[in-house]
């Protein structure tokens, strides 16, 4: 029962379900995150920690880049995940962040990263 409580909560914040869908499309590094969401560095860091922390998203670091993408796990983080595409991806606020990251991607991490300062955990 602690592991559905602790997905629950880790769901239970709209950025954090948001980093989940993007994630959906593929891995990302804190960078990316940080500009899709528009907030600060130590906010992605944080929602980063607890999705982590519930068992939804991995993470590894690769020279200065945080690398997230989402966990392959536990059966309850995939039934959470096929909750959030049925329920969410569909929500105007979803659609928007899939065009939103589409730019993103389409920039250059180097320059996202240093515009942004050291991408970080």
């Amino acid at each position: 029962m602690r592991e559905t409580v602790t997905i629950a909560k880790a769901m239970a914040e709209e950025n954090r379900l948001r980093v989940l869908l993007a994630l959906d499309a593929g891995q990302l590094c804190a960078c990316q995150i940080t500009e899709l969401l528009g907030l600060a560095p130590s906010t992605v860091s944080r929602h980063m920690a607890i999705l982590c922390q519930a068992g939804l998203v991995e993470s590894w670091k690769d020279g200065r880049w945080v690398h997230f993408r989402l966990a392959e796990g536990a059966a309850q983080a995939r039934e959470a995940m096929d909750w959030a595409r049925k329920w969410l991806a569909p929500s105007a606020q979803a659609q928007a962040d899939a065009k939103r990251l589409a730019e993103v991607l389409s920039q250059d991490k180097e320059e996202l990263c240093g515009r942004l300062g050291k991408c970080r955990k």
